[in-house]
Order: structure tokens, then C-alpha cells, then sequence
């Protein structure tokens, strides 16, 4: 079961096949959906607006999710969300993803398809259209985005998918080990959709 803060009486939500790393810190008016993946170190602080993850999306290492009162931030399902980024009151539409570094600030809308390249500051009430590809600091839109750059989005979300559940079935807190192993395995995958192996 995973570790999670209720405040003013309101205890963090989260769906019995979403993957949540010990080390995230969930607070009050906050909801994870199916099939999610939280990473290390991510915090969502739903003590002012309500934090969701719909079902699908993953919020990796280091990300902040936070909104006034009154207000929420969602990601939409299949919301894909880079390590170190910050939401703040917005919503991350369906498929969208939210590259490395990147704050998303009040009220901002990432269009359904739309990616946001690493280090973006997309300002308040920006309303990005849906297959966007947007970069800068503030960002702009600079292009609509080909089929097979959503194709590669989605297919990295697939990988969270995936993780999400790996996690759930193999990680498990340990003690190091002193010298690497003479026969060290690595983690392989098949070719289709990079599932593990056994080896």
C-alpha cells in the first residue's frame, strides 16, 4: 500500500494498478488513475486545488503538481510528463506530453497531441492548439507535429505502461551490493514495444 498524507480530511486516491515509487509524496485532494506510473521524488500537493492523473499517465522523477485553491490540474489519459516538470493549475490533454524541466503554469490548456520541448515556460492561461509541437522560454507554438512524431510520443508512453506495472512486480527495496558481478545482466528488451525479457 502506498504511504499517503490526508489533510482537512481528504486522503490521496490512488487505483490498485497504478505504479506510486515509496519515495513520492502525495497530499490530500489528489487522484491517480489506472495504469499510472508516479515516479521517485514526485510530489503532487493537493492541500489547495485537486491533483488527477487520468488513466495511462505517468508524472516522473522530480515533478511537481500543485494548483490554487478552487482549482485543478489534470493530466489527461495517456499524459506524459518529463522529469523535473511543474504543473500549476493546468491541464495536459489527452496524449500531450510535458518535457524535461518544463512549468506549465494557471490555467494553461496543452492541446490533446501537443509536446512541449524540454525547458519550455509555457505562461499563464496559454492555450496550446492540439498537435503542437512548442518550445521556449515562453514558449511558442513553432510547428504542427507529423504522425510520426505522435507516434514516437505515444510509443514512449507505452514504455510507462509497461514500467508501471515491472514496478509493481519487481522492485523491491534491497541492500547494494558490494562489487559488480562478473556475469552482470542488464535489463533487455524484446524489439516489440521494448517489452523485458527473462534472461
Amino acid at each position: 500500500m502506498v504511504k499517503v498524507y490526508a489533510i482537512n480530511g481528504i486522503t490521496p486516491v490512488v487505483h490498485p494498478s497504478a505504479y506510486v515509487h515509496p519515495s513520492a509524496v502525495l497530499i490530500g485532494d489528489v487522484i491517480v488513475g489506472p495504469r499510472c506510473y508516479v515516479g521517485p521524488l514526485a510530489s503532487m500537493r493537493g492541500d489547495f486545488g485537486r491533483l488527477i492523473l487520468e488513466e495511462g499517465a505517468n508524472l516522473q522523477d522530480c515533478c511537481v503538481m500543485h494548483g490554487f485553491p478552487g482549482d485543478d490540474t489534470v493530466v489527461e489519459v495517456d499524459g506524459h510528463i518529463g522529469h523535473g516538470a511543474i504543473l500549476h493549475g493546468c491541464r495536459v490533454m489527452r496524449n500531450a506530453m510535458v518535457g524535461m524541466n518544463c512549468v506549465v503554469m494557471d490555467q494553461a490548456v496543452v492541446g490533446e497531441d501537443s509536446i512541449i520541448a524540454a525547458n519550455s515556460f509555457i505562461k499563464a492561461g496559454m492555450l496550446i492548439p492540439p498537435r503542437s509541437m512548442v518550445m521556449g522560454s515562453p514558449a511558442r507554438v513553432v510547428r504542427q507535429l507529423e504522425e510520426k512524431e505522435i507516434a514516437w510520443k505515444r510509443f514512449g508512453t507505452t514504455q510507462y505502461h509497461q514500467l508501471a506495472v515491472r514496478s509493481m512486480q519487481t522492485m523491491r527495496e534491497t541492500d547494494s551490493l558490494d562489487a559488480v558481478e562478473a556475469d552482470r545482466q542488464r535489463i533487455v528488451f524484446d524489439d516489440d514495444m521494448h517489452k523485458p525479457k527473462h534472461t
